[in-house]
């Protein structure tokens, strides 16, 4: 099933993404975990993509197995930085052929060790070239505090409405954490006459450390109230645990009372992390037993 459809029921949907492993003896695992996360019946699960095509096989083997096996619209991260449009069309070629209607278009970042192939340098470029290459449903990602290198928000917006012109069906926005931020993005980039849905992206913070990280790789806004959680709890791991994933729970409440019915989870291959979220949204999702 297209997401482009399923988001279009005008209902509260949730979603959660796994990533691929870095090397074989661990696909097991991570396979073992994405089959986890499946049986809880998610609106769509998405499968990111290496830096490079690094775990592309992976990547397309967990995505067609929670397609074809678990029967979850599953949504394939497609990056194009390092990639070559003969590699973007056969990969191209084998998802539709194992069934994957969806396409998660990406620009992506140059491996440390890696370099660009020139063959794409904006992920408006990639997208173009996946609408010509058969009926996928395409997202793109979205940046409500702005991406690292543009010159400021405006200039942002801007690439999104190109992203959109391209003929992304839906955006998905990088991880947030005041609800505020997202609230007057939508405004902002409504006003510039992009309409397409956003699927707000929601990170669980469950360790002190994966903070630490977040703000490395985005310089992710904190609110105060977030900063009090991490600050009181960090030290004690299953506190922390506790604490972020009530966080993350209000916060898709919040999102979801004022009219962000997409919900996409970074649940970082912890199916009890997607487990106790889900559970705590069951009536709000409409699937409570009552």
């Amino acid at each position: 099933m297209k997401i482009r459809d399923i988001l279009g029921q005008g209902r509260p949907t949730l979603s959660f993404e796994v990533f691929p492993p870095k090397t074989e003896d661990k696909y097991e695992t991570v396979e073992e975990a994405a089959k986890e996360i499946a049986q809880l019946s998610p609106d769509f699960m998405s499968v990111t993509y290496g830096a490079g095509g690094g775990t592309s096989r992976y990547t397309v083997d967990i995505a067609a197995a929670l397609n074809n096996e678990y029967h979850v619209p599953t949504l394939a991260h497609l990056t194009c930085v390092s990639s070559t449009r003969q590699q973007v069309a056969c990969l191209l070629r084998e998802l539709k052929d194992r069934g994957i209607e969806n396409v998660l278009a990406l620009r992506g970042d140059i491996p440390k060790e890696g370099r660009a192939a020139h063959d794409y340098q904006y992920a408006s470029q990639l997208i173009e070239e996946i609408k010509k290459s058969g009926d996928f449903c395409i997202g793109a990602a979205c940046y409500p505090e702005g991406h690292v290198e543009s010159a400021n928000k405006a200039e942002d917006i801007a690439h999104l409405k190109e992203k959109v012109e391209a003929g992304c069906d839906f955006v998905t926005t990088q991880m947030f954490f005041d609800n505020n931020i997202l609230y007057n993005y939508l405004y902002r980039i409504r006003e510039r006459g992009i309409t397409v849905p956003v699927v707000a992206g929601i990170m669980p913070v469950t360790s002190a450390l994966q903070i630490k990280r977040i703000c490395q790789m985005s310089g992710t806004y904190l609110p105060s109230r977030f900063k009090a959680i991490v600050d009181r709890f960090g030290d004690n791991p299953a506190a922390m645990k506790q604490a972020g994933i009530a966080y993350a729970t209000e916060q898709i409440i919040d999102l979801i009372a004022n009219g962000v019915n997409g919900i996409h989870v970074y649940s970082m291959n912890k199916p009890d992390v997607a487990g106790r979220i889900q559970e705590s949204l069951s009536e709000i999702l409409g699937r409570g037993n009552g």
